[in-house]
């Protein structure tokens, strides 16, 4: 890997680094049973930030691309994320949405044309048992509407990565302008949603406005320009793993700031993700050629 492929898979790793952050933010600071609210609060304020920073409107067929992977990317994704993180312990909820690597390198083969890539697949498949061992504990529960929201969080986000390393970034526009137009209009997709679903918004604290506005600023605007400009620059596959981060940035901050406890299955956890982030990122391994006789 050259020196700027790395620095920008680091740069990109910051995204799923702050989204760990989602869990402790939304159980221990959001107001309960407003997934679309958190959702539109997350989005739209970030992506009307974004347009005006980046000052550039999409063209032609990049209105009804941007919308798609709005919708995909945030409108969709934020709330689903939302309902599994409120309905399932977060071990399960982050899990489940480590699928997605899983699921990419399915999609890479559909929507991308590559090959299937059983290198690809094992090591998505060490990353979800990395994080099920780091996150889920003897007394996890589960509920069928949290695990169809985890399922589809991470079949929402595969098909949105996917799509935007096809589509690409159009030339001229910046990753800030490019992030501005799909959460722009995933917060347009969820704004009468939330209000023909939810209703009037609930009543915001200090604590909850401190939690809206991380959520907004950091794991929406800075987090999204980052992530938009990793996907539409390095492979999907090695993109799509960068992910197996969030659940783990998540397990240290329920260890430090919640008092749960990290063992030793939970250490083999972190190498096993540890594992396949790193595998990822690297070449996958040409069959060896037949030996002549």
């Amino acid at each position: 890997m050259t020196s700027s492929a790395l620095s920008r898979t680091l740069l990109t790793a910051l995204a799923p680094a702050s989204w760990g952050t989602f869990y402790v933010v939304t159980t221990e600071l959001l107001p309960p049973a407003h997934p679309l609210f958190a959702g539109l609060l997350r989005a739209l304020p970030a992506g009307l930030i974004a347009l005006a920073i980046g000052r550039t409107l999409p063209r032609g067929a990049w209105w009804g691309k941007a919308a798609a992977l709005g919708v995909l990317n945030i409108g969709l994704l934020f709330p689903l994320l939302t309902v599994a993180a409120e309905r399932l312990p977060g071990g399960v909820a982050a899990t489940l949405a480590a699928a997605q690597p899983l699921a990419v390198a399915v999609l890479a083969v559909a929507v991308l044309r590559e090959r299937l890539s059983a290198w690809r697949l094992a090591w998505g498949a060490v990353g979800v048992v990395g994080v099920g061992l780091v996150v889920i504990g003897p007394s996890a529960a589960f509920d069928l509407v949290g695990i169809l929201a985890g399922l589809g969080s991470a079949a929402t986000m595969a098909l949105g990565v996917t799509l935007t390393r096809r589509w690409g970034r159009p030339d001229g526009v910046s990753a800030t302008a490019f992030a501005g137009w799909q959460l722009t209009a995933g917060g347009l997709f969820l704004l009468p949603l939330t209000f023909l679903v939810e209703g009037a918004p609930p009543a915001i604290d200090l604590r909850a406005a401190l939690g809206y506005l991380w959520l907004g600023l950091v794991g929406g605007l800075i987090a999204f320009v980052l992530w938009f400009r990793g996907v539409t620059a390095l492979p999907v596959a090695s993109v799509a793993v960068l992910v197996l981060l969030s659940p783990l940035v998540a397990a240290v901050l329920g260890a430090a700031l919640l008092g749960q406890t990290l063992g030793p299955v939970q250490v083999l956890g972190f190498g096993l993700c540890l594992a396949a982030i790193v595998a990822a990122q690297l070449p996958v391994p040409a069959a060896r050629a037949a030996v002549p006789r």
